[in-house]
């Protein structure tokens, strides 16, 4: 059995165990738990866009597809909730404010780039390029599963001071997030005008990836949101912040990042005192001396 198959099978037994758990206090319609059903709409429709995207042999809308699949689901979720209330309001905003924004930054990169190099050896074979896909769906199934299951608990309490530490944090990593991208953003513009062959200046200097911790902050934001209205199996939905801290950490995010930039720049003497005076994730308090001396 091929890599790719097992992390199809794996990720649909991981999400179906997702849909039983968050469950347990979802509201029911038509007598299927609410929670499941979006749970399953979060795989079908990576499944239905991979179709068309494998037959182009494109990969130019697969990032804009996983946001679309989390404002549809936000957007069916508070429709579908009997009583909508200030903490359900609260997390339907956190959560489609942060994919509009992720979904449109990543759809005009790769509209400028023309292309997803980490697509390139994926494409070609289905299984793999469906497997792909696949864990799109766990990645969105997981990370706002929290947030669902709180919308569409039956229990419904006032925000309280959880609340609003979980809202606190949930604006500082979008902040800092927004800010680390548009920084990316500034830097790849004027690389060439400017000669400096990597980032290390604003927030990079203090985080080597400043967007990747801002985003881990905010779903720790939404899960204490989210927290006082779980209970019994749906606590499940709160392994979202550790769900998108192994993902970064371990699968997709920093170590092929970290990796092509040794690849790049390696032996670079400034490249070298930034990675080893600039922390891989959690920022650092103090400006690194290296930027210091620079500018000194």
């Amino acid at each position: 059995m091929s890599r790719a198959v097992k992390m199809i099978i794996i990720a649909s037994i991981v999400g179906a165990l997702l849909a039983w758990a968050g469950s347990q206090t979802s509201t029911q319609w038509q007598g299927m738990p609410l929670f499941a059903l979006c749970i399953g709409l979060a795989f079908v429709i990576q499944w239905i866009v991979y179709i068309p995207s494998y037959l182009k042999q494109t990969e130019h809308f697969f990032d804009l597809t996983g946001s679309l699949t989390y404002l549809s689901i936000t957007a069916f979720v508070v429709l579908a909730s009997e009583q909508l209330d200030v903490r359900g309001m609260i997390l339907a905003a956190m959560v489609a404010i942060w994919a509009a924004r992720l979904g449109s930054f990543l759809f005009m990169r790769i509209s400028k780039d023309g292309s997803d190099s980490r697509f390139d050896e994926i494409k070609p074979n289905p299984v793999r390029f469906f497997a792909v896909w696949t864990m799109q769906g766990l990645w969105v199934s997981f990370t706002a599963g929290a947030a669902f299951a709180a919308i569409l608990s039956a229990n419904k309490l006032a925000l309280g001071p959880l609340g609003m530490m979980g809202c606190a944090l949930w604006l500082l990593g979008f902040g800092m997030e927004v800010i680390a991208d548009y920084q990316k953003r500034v830097f790849r513009a004027e690389r060439e005008k400017t000669g400096q062959r990597f980032i290390h200046t604003g927030l990079w200097a203090y985080s080597r990836h400043p967007n990747y911790f801002g985003e881990i902050l905010l779903w720790i934001g939404v899960s204490l949101v989210a927290l006082p209205v779980l209970s019994g199996w749906s606590y499940v939905t709160l392994l979202s912040p550790l769900f998108v801290i192994l993902l970064l950490t371990r699968i997709s995010g920093i170590p092929g990042l970290e990796k092509s930039a040794d690849d790049r720049f390696s032996g670079d003497p400034l490249y070298e005192a930034y990675k080893a005076q600039t922390p891989v994730l959690i920022p650092r308090l103090t400006q690194p001396a290296y930027l210091k001396e620079a500018q000194g």
